[in-house]
């Protein structure tokens, strides 16, 4: 029986007898509890605050009061047809930010959207939704969005289409450059547009950035297939995945690589072998089977030493020789196993560098994975800018060859800080941006044109070959604000919309029927597709090895910058809902820091420090980059290489509006060269004397020292189902018996349904989209980073990490070690080389002998006949009993009026903010207790509508919001009394579990064993 790693959730509680011991979260004082709500200065107490603080007796049930909001009603004067007061109207439609392109359905009600899921209408690719898409809703009400056109003096103006026309009229007669800045775009119609601006501006330069350059693989492409493009990745057939520092899991090229990845973990023979190296400890890195952590110089050599194993095994003279310090066994296995798979394979790399991308190309061709797992045929136009371009930008700017610039709603100044100081000179005749917020870039140009959401907007996307999507409108636009394609045509003298331009447009090029289209929003287009033939010569295969052989330097430490999924590359800094998502490695919040390996962080005297739940505290250091000095935050990070440094793009905003502000420091400012490794060029020096304050969640609830997590490897699993998994007894007169058999409860007899919840730790991967999806669907408040400190966030669904560590109770025994010694080492993290993640969504267990029932002493927390632990708000007296007697810590308490709170203005305290509330869903009140509901609204409507239609429920017809989220189908909801549904067959798996069965709280939510593609 393989050994039980310990996992724990962090590695600062080694030691701390309290944290071992202390199985409640700490106690919160009252003192100052209140501050600051002006309503307690202001009124009378009310029933729910005299029965808080004077006592709770068995009549606080019946005397206790609502404090629900109040909510304004209007009627329509002329109803919609469409639309009917209480029932919720989906409307298909299409979002390409940030390089992530997502078909999706949009939840509207009473004519607000109020939520996203994807659009199951678009599986080519499988592609999905990530947390940045899901809260972009939430966006569409920000109150700091640009809402008139603005002039750099501030004035307000109503239309400057003449204006504009008469600038760039004048700056193209005059023989000087007009250049339109414009992230990628795949929206055919909107380059038709583009198109008729240049046409009627001979000068007009179309400029195409991406924040995060892919040029290296565009360019590598070029050399070896004669085409700069991006092919499509199959991850779904491929049974070995080498991946160098690609974090495929997270928006690698596509963000729709995660469920085609999940498709190939089910346990079994045909379950794939997943190989990671990398510098920092990154989604995809936690989620591998083996995870190597090496430095950028190492990564690329043990690249360059693979390929010579690869051409050997072909019987191909070797490019290159070299002798690897360490694991030169492992990458021999590796090819071995890479060759007995050709065709059903994948290497892939996440350098920017040209040449190591073109080595890449050349292990793919011998392994013959080139239109098997690697589809040249479909290509991805999601990323198109090339790096020269902008260099070349930068260069007419400064020699005064460029007479006007519009920003087509993307911020140069921020993601390329060299042009801020052009953009603030006179070298620029006129300057225009075209924005949703005044951002770095637009507060340095004359004009701002407000932009409209994609939400309030018409649109098409191309986003691979053949493949077609629109985008509608769901709201009318909440400002004065318009498309970039309404500017662009008006520019051009064309007089027409640009709905009528588009409908046109698809009409008589495509021959299709428009509603129907817009109905599915999804076409799929025959068009003849071409393959690629891998043509590069051997000569310049050696000058790429060349090239990189050069690249490799005695130098000790580098620089490695990445993006969270939170925060992407910044476009969302201002979405509350965002910062308060825990990144799902550090489990910190609101903030922005340098992380270093434990090992490395010893040698230069840095260190974290836990204070108390919820607030973990750091050093501070000093980043000299390029003679500039950057003040940040250092996190001590497991398993990160010794001798690297790593740091998040995203962050430094400071006009992104008051959430995003001034958060971190702007990690572009060191993307030198479109690199995402530095060496050589900075140093970090410790600050002396000066502490920095983390809001962390992974040491919010302590669950150490019990089987929370089970796993097992493949090949113990192929010899026994439930490995890893083995019966719980406990002794009893008689005999060894399972908790199930001790019980002193009266069995819940079910009516019609029983409601379930299954999650495959196999497919979840920790990328916290259901999170954000929760805080949607169920009004969730965000609370701010003291709050988070105060270990007081409002999460209902919490995604745990854990950290193996090899010491258990058997090496003890070996090694003769005490047990003080065992539970301290079992609180150490494995060593970098070791280190294994596994990730596990928690959220209210549904217990059917709950805990939490027994102690309410107003029955606000009851049972119900379908077998869901329910809250009755009314009730709720706030006495937190069910909170301290639940072992899963998955109840939430309301210290404050988060609504109408001047503290807590995190979008929602206006007008505007609460559209986005879903009215199926009150509004928790100050003193009131809440959790997961497993979305009962959504529940509930099932049953009503089988009902009207007289039928039963279907199963999979519930939209329980995390389960909906969840695109590699770790989280399955259902009804265990349908026999037929896809939760009785989760429940028979042998690898399902409950946490904390030693408990027998009988929860109605069960995990399946993690089983990594290991022999033993």
């Amino acid at each position: 029986m393989k050994k039980q790693k310990k996992y724990f959730k962090s590695p600062y509680l080694k030691g701390n007898e309290e944290y071992l011991h202390n199985e409640f979260s700490k106690k919160v004082p009252l003192d100052g509890l209140f501050e600051g709500d002006k309503n307690l200065s202001s009124t009378a107490t009310s029933r729910r605050d005299f029965l808080k603080f004077l006592g709770f007796s068995t009549a606080a049930a019946v005397l206790s009061s609502c404090e629900a909001p109040v909510r304004k009603s209007i009627p329509y004067l002329n109803k919609p047809e469409e639309i009917i007061p209480g029932n919720p109207n989906y409307y298909a439609s299409s979002c390409f930010e940030e390089n992530v392109f997502s078909s999706l359905l949009v939840k509207t009600r009473e004519g607000r959207p109020i939520s996203l899921k994807s659009n199951d209408k678009y599986s080519f690719l499988q592609g999905g939704l990530n947390s940045r898409t899901y809260a972009s809703v939430l966006s569409l009400y920000d109150s700091s969005r640009l809402k008139k056109i603005k002039d750099k003096d501030g004035n307000f103006l109503n239309n400057i289409d003449k204006k504009v026309i008469d600038k760039l009229s004048l700056t193209n007669n005059q023989g000087k450059q007009i250049v339109l800045v414009s992230p990628t775009v795949i929206s055919p119609t909107t380059k038709k547009t583009i198109a008729l601006l240049s046409k009627k501006y001979n000068n007009l330069n179309v400029v195409y950035c991406d924040p995060i350059s892919k040029s290296g693989i565009l360019d590598a492409n070029k050399d070896c297939f004669g085409e700069r493009f991006i092919p499509t990745y199959h991850f779904e057939k491929s049974n070995v995945i080498v991946s160098f520092g690609a974090d495929f899991l997270a928006e690698w090229l596509d963000s729709g690589h995660a469920k085609q990845y999940s498709k190939k973990r089910n346990p079994g023979r045909d379950m794939s072998k997943h190989y990671q190296f990398e510098s920092l400890l990154s989604l995809t890195g936690s989620n591998a089977d083996k995870r190597v952590p090496l430095n950028p110089d190492e990564n690329l050599k043990y690249i360059l030493y693979l390929l010579g194993e690869i051409q050997e095994l072909g019987g191909y003279e070797k490019s290159v020789n070299l002798e690897l310090d360490k694991h030169q066994d492992l990458i021999k296995n590796i090819a071995n196993e890479l060759w007995s798979n050709k065709g059903k394979s994948l290497v892939i790399s996440g350098s920017n560098n040209k040449s190591e991308q073109v080595i890449i190309n050349k292990i793919n061709y011998l392994l013959e994975n080139y239109e098997k797992t690697i589809n040249t045929s479909i290509k991805s136009n999601l990323f198109s800018s090339n790096d020269s371009d902008l260099e070349k930008l930068h260069k007419d700017v400064s020699v005064g060859k460029v007479g006007a610039i519009i920003t087509n709603d993307y911020n140069l100044a921020y993601y390329h800080p060299k042009f801020k100081e052009l953009l603030e000179s006179n070298k620029i005749n006129f300057k225009l941006a075209i924005c949703q917020y005044i951002d770095e870039t637009a507060s340095l140009m004359d004009y701002m044109i407000p932009k409209s959401h994609y939400l309030e907007s018409w649109g098409d996307f191309n986003p691979y070959n053949g493949v077609y999507t629109l985008q509608q409108p769901t709201i009318n636009p909440l400002f004065s604000t318009r498309q970039s394609e309404e500017m662009f045509l008006a520019w051009s003298g064309e007089n027409i919309s640009y709905y009528d331009y588009l409908k046109k447009s698809y009409e008589s090029e495509n021959n299709i029927k428009w509603n129907t289209a817009l109905r599915d929003g999804v076409l799929f287009v025959n068009q003849s597709a071409k393959k690629y033939k891998f043509s590069i010569k051997r000569n310049s295969i050696q000058k790429n090895v060349d090239n990189c052989i050069k690249l490799l330097n005695d130098k000790k430490d580098f620089l490695c910058l990445y993006t969270k999924p939170s925060m992407g590359t910044g476009l969302q800094s201002n979405n509350p809902w965002l910062q308060e998502l825990p990144d799902p490695i550090s489990k910190t919040t609101w903030d922005n820091y340098l992380t270093v390996s434990p090992s490395y962080a010893k040698e230069l005297d840095l260190k974290n420090w836990l204070v108390a739940d919820g607030a973990l505290n750091g050093d501070v250091v000093d980043l000299t980059f390029n003679q500039k000095v950057y003040r940040l935050p250092v996190y001590v990070q497991p398993g990160q290489a010794h001798g690297t440094f790593g740091i998040s793009f995203g962050y430094g905003r400071t006009k992104a509006g008051k959430v995003g502000n001034n958060i971190g420091i702007n990690a572009f400012k060191l993307y030198e060269n479109n690199q995402l490794v530095q060496k050589g060029n900075f140093s970090v020096n410790k600050v002396s004397d000066l502490e920095h304050e983390f809001a962390c969640t992974q040491v919010s609830h302590t669950m150490m020292g019990r089987k929370i997590v089970k796993e097992t490897t493949l090949g113990e699993y192929l010899k026994d189902p439930e490995a890893g998994n083995e019966a719980m007894k406990f002794a009893s007169y008689k005999g060894d018996v399972s908790p199930s058999e001790l019980n002193l409860y009266e069995e819940h007899t079910p009516s019609m349904h029983l409601w379930n919840m299954s999650i495959d730790l196999n497919k979840c991967n920790g990328c916290g989209a259901c999170i954000i999806a929760c805080h949607a669907e169920n009004n969730v408040p965000v609370v701010g980073k003291q709050e988070i400190r105060n270990n007081r966030d409002m999460h209902w669904l919490r995604l745990d990490r854990y950290y193996s560590s090899d010491m258990n109770k058997d090496l003890a025994a070996e090694q003769n070690t005490g047990a003080i010694e065992m539970y301290a080492e079992m609180e150490v993290p494995s060593s970098a080389e070791n280190l294994e993640v596994v990730f596990q969504p928690v959220m209210c267990q549904h217990c059917n002998q709950a805990p939490c029932e027994n102690v309410c002493p107003v029955a606000a927390t009851t049972h119900s006949n379908e077998g869901l632990n329910q809250m009755t708000y009314n009730r709720c007296i706030g006495t937190r009993y069910c909170l301290n007697n639940c072992p899963y810590k998955v109840r939430r308490f309301n210290w404050f009026n988060y609504k109408d709170n001047d503290n807590f203005d995190y979008h929602m305290n206006d007008d505007l903010g609460k559209m986005v509330l879903n009215p199926d869903v009150t509004v928790r009140a100050r003193g009131v207790m809440e959790k997961c509901s497993m979305c009962i609204q959504n529940i509930q409507k099932s049953k009503l509508d089988a009902k009207k239609e007289g039928r039963k429920v279907r199963d999979g017809e519930i939209d329980c919001a995390c389960e909906t989220a969840c695109d590699t189908g770790a989280i399955v909801f259902g009804d265990m009394l349908d026999k037929s549904s896809r939760i009785v067959k989760e429940k028979e798996d042998p690898r399902a579990y409950v946490l904390l069965e030693e408990y027998n709280t009988k929860p109605s939510v069960f995990y399946k064993t993690k089983v990594r593609n290991k022999k033993i």
